[in-house]
């Protein structure tokens, strides 16, 4: 798909509506799963997010599917701007499902691999280099 049909405006809008809206739900449920569940040591809240990201993603994508791709318009504002602004844990989840659709398992555990250590080594590297992390 192409966003040829859409305005660079329109574009930034929409994912700049969606990312609104998501980010507001991640921070609305994240605090009444902390009230519900308590904020303990294993961050269950965070958890649940990311994993109802990686499943109303993979709803969006079975509907776009169903629905002949869906429109450009549909995919910037819901999938990259709310879900997106959810929990970007739902688009690293539809990578991997992709990878592996297309045979390339080896390459979906590299990717597995790679975001995962170094994410948690640059954040790691931001603490470092910011002085709390010693």
């Amino acid at each position: 798909m192409s966003t040829a049909s859409l305005s660079a405006w329109t574009a930034c809008g929409l994912v700049a509506c969606g990312g609104a809206l998501g980010s507001l739900a991640r921070y609305l449920l994240g605090q009444a799963l902390t009230e519900w569940l308590g904020s303990g040591f294993f961050p269950w809240p965070l958890l649940a997010i990311n994993t109802l990201g990686s499943l109303a993603m993979g709803l969006l994508f079975g509907w776009f599917y169903l629905n002949n791709g869906g429109t450009e318009a549909q995919r910037l504002l819901f999938a990259v701007g709310m879900l997106g602004g959810f929990t970007t844990f739902s688009a690293f989840s539809l990578e991997i499902i992709l990878l592996i659709q297309r045979g390339a398992f080896g390459l979906a555990c590299a990717f597995i691999a790679a975001s995962v250590l170094s994410g948690v080594a640059a954040l790691y590297i931001g603490l470092i280099a910011m002085g709390p992390a010693k």
